[in-house]
């Protein structure tokens, strides 16, 4: 069904205002980065320029052989999925798709990534092999919310 079929049940589009506060307000989602055989996709804690052009930036701490870093490198387009979920009847969603780039290390200070969420095993690990931030430009944004009630109740 189509989200204009679903508009009754309580779905609706965000509109462009109300993306940009919903990923200003959220700290973590789902990278999905073209795999060889299949997706690759990761949590991921990340910033967004909601005073800017609207980018998503993550912050990579690098490994002997990372698969993110090297998939990151070498991709065109990448996805990104930030949702809430509250109950059955209340969720939001964003998704934003566009080409991702790493960015040269004299960039990094315009990176909003102060506010990002990082799991104390990031926060704590070993950078020896350095890090990598990385800005997915939000060539497309669709953002959905559904705020309905159970079955049963009336409005």
């Amino acid at each position: 069904m189509s989200v204009e079929e679903l508009g009754e049940t309580g779905l609706s589009k965000m509109a462009d205002d109300e993306i940009d506060e919903f990923l200003a307000s959220q700290r973590s989602g789902v990278l999905a980065l073209p795999g060889e055989e299949a997706p690759y996709v990761v949590p991921m804690s990340f910033g967004y320029d909601d005073e800017g052009d609207g980018a998503v930036y993550f912050a990579y701490a690098l490994g002997a052989d990372s698969t993110k870093e090297r998939l990151s490198d070498r991709a065109t387009t990448a996805r990104f999925l930030v949702y809430t979920a509250d109950s059955p009847f209340h969720w939001e969603s964003v998704l934003v798709s566009g080409p991702i780039e790493r960015l040269p290390q004299e960039a990094w200070d315009g990176a909003p990534l102060d506010d990002a969420w990082r799991p104390a095993l990031l926060r704590d690990a070993d950078l020896s092999r350095g890090a990598a931030v990385y800005r997915l430009d939000a060539a497309e944004r669709t953002g959905l919310r559904h705020a309905g009630l159970p079955p049963g109740f009336e409005r």
